[in-house]
């Protein structure tokens, strides 16, 4: 709880301080619901403080030796390396996240920033020929500018660093906006930990505030030229819009509808246990989570005997307990929106094949058997410890009903012929999909992200380089043209 308390400020022009907002805003932990601290809103005079102050720090890192900023961002992964209990203490205390849950994030943290501390070596550029003589065409790589990040609460520390560290390693300021739910982990604690680094004053900025209080300030700030969001489709289309009428970039991760197929040939047990974790891993928050579970009709009951008993050893209560794999959901309206989700499939027609016991924000995990396309468990994305069961008879019908979803974010098949699983993937509409794997997978240097309405844009290595510059041509021409005039 000290960590929380410590950071729960707005984190401006390099100081830490209240925001000039008229909310006070009240950190929860979601097990036990008591306030671990809180934190004055900030303004849209603050917002716009914020992105003053990054764009006037940018041109000041530009200047930066590239070998310098690669040892601020090393010294990052260094800091949070000899402070890793202090930060899993607070995924746990802050987000109802388990010790198994935290020690991934965290992981997932590192490797991402050491991707980035990549970056300033690789800001490379080119030299083109021309069509006219005694000319040559220059391409150089040049930092965006500002840029402003939106992050979830479900996976903070990760999605908020998935889009800050690539953005600084690029070379360019950042305004941070984490989820009110998660402002600390989400939010400050990356600023703490950046300017214990060494960036300059005002190049990061994390301002916590309320939607209701500053509508779309944020976004339609004239500074920032790139708008990087992870959260809700519904949420993603608004501020896409809101970006693009101001010409800015928008960078969408948003929600998945992932399906996991298992073929009558897969490996029964092994597919057991990786849909196991593709769905209950943080209590199913995870956009990657496997919604649907696609199963071959002629192995589906025994698929479902193997999968209730697995799913029913696994440990539901206290995050703090290591044993623990499913803990609560981040707040009460979750909980209301899945019951919803699982009373509306039942009055249809699925099969509840094991229903957890709701306490307060923790859902004992739930299996919805049977379902059918157009139950509410199959077109929903169930951002929880609950999953529906779908029975298919061929490999052509798998693949159209895994694409029966307005989403495309993840997936995974498995059977015991690869190269038929690939195949299959090749016609299911995703940004990724795994054969004989879980849908929950991220990699520092491999594209991530959806297609469809799970988002737009790619992040991770090379593309996270490419998103976060921009390309200018600058031609020097060394005789003299000629003109027809």
């Amino acid at each position: 709880m000290k960590l929380v308390q410590e950071l729960s400020a707005q984190y401006i022009a390099g100081i830490w301080r209240e925001g000039k907002g008229a909310i006070r805003l009240s950190n929860k932990n979601p097990y036990t619901q008591e306030e671990l601290a809180s934190v004055q809103t900030a303004s849209k005079e603050d917002i716009d403080d914020a992105y003053q102050a990054s764009f006037e720090a940018q041109k000041e890192w530009a200047a930066v030796n590239p070998y310098r900023k690669r040892d601020i961002l090393e010294k990052a992964v260094s800091i949070i390396v000899d402070r890793e209990e202090a930060i899993t203490e607070l995924i746990i205390e802050e987000l109802g996240g388990t010790r198994l849950k935290a020690a991934f994030e965290i992981g997932l943290v590192k490797n991402m920033i050491r991707e980035a501390a990549t970056f300033p070596l690789r800001m490379e550029g080119k030299i083109l020929p021309s069509v006219e003589d005694n000319k040559e065409n220059r391409l150089y790589r040049i930092p965006a500018g500002v840029v402003g990040v939106i992050s979830p609460f479900n996976f903070p520390f990760f999605l908020s660093m998935k889009s800050v560290a690539p953005a600084l390693g690029a070379g360019n300021g950042v305004v941070l906006k984490p989820h009110e739910e998660s402002l600390v982990s989400g939010g400050t604690l990356i600023a703490k930990i950046f300017e214990e680094a060494g960036i300059p004053k005002g190049l990061l900025n994390v301002i916590v505030a309320d939607i209701n209080e500053i509508g779309d300030a944020f976004i339609e700030n004239p500074i920032p030229r790139i708008i990087s969001f992870t959260g809700s489709t519904k949420v993603g289309s608004h501020i896409g819009q809101v970006a693009i009428k101001h010409f800015k970039k928008p960078l969408l991760e948003l929600g998945g509808n992932s399906a996991f197929i298992v073929m009558e040939d897969a490996d029964l047990d092994y597919a057991v246990q990786a849909a196991t974790f593709s769905r209950f891993t943080h209590s199913g928050q995870i956009c990657m989570s496997a919604n649907r579970i696609l199963v071959q009709r002629g192995i589906y009951d025994a698929f479902m005997k193997k999968f209730t008993n697995k799913v029913l050893s696994l440990k539901v209560g206290d995050p703090k307990d290591p044993d623990t794999v499913i803990g609560p959901v981040i707040n009460e309206r979750q909980v209301a929106g899945l019951e919803k989700i699982i009373v509306d499939s039942v009055h249809q027609g699925a099969e509840v094949a094991l229903r957890g016991e709701i306490l307060g924000t923790v859902i004992g995990p739930t299996i919805i058997g049977n379902v059918t396309p157009t139950m509410p468990a199959a077109t929903e994305e169930l951002f929880g410890p609950v999953v529906s069961v779908i029975p298919f008879e061929t490999k052509e019908e798998a693949i159209a009903l895994a694409n029966d979803t307005r989403f495309g974010l993840s997936g995974a098949i498995h059977t015991a012929s690869v190269e038929i699983g690939v195949e299959m993937a090749k016609q299911i509409h995703t940004g990724m999909i795994h054969v004989n794997d879980v849908t929950i997978n991220d990699e520092p240097i491999v594209a991530f992200g959806g297609e469809n309405q799970s988002g737009i844009g790619r992040l991770n290595g090379q593309w996270s380089l490419d998103e976060f510059t921009t390309m200018k041509w600058i031609s020097v021409n060394y005789g003299q043209r000629s003109f027809p005039y």
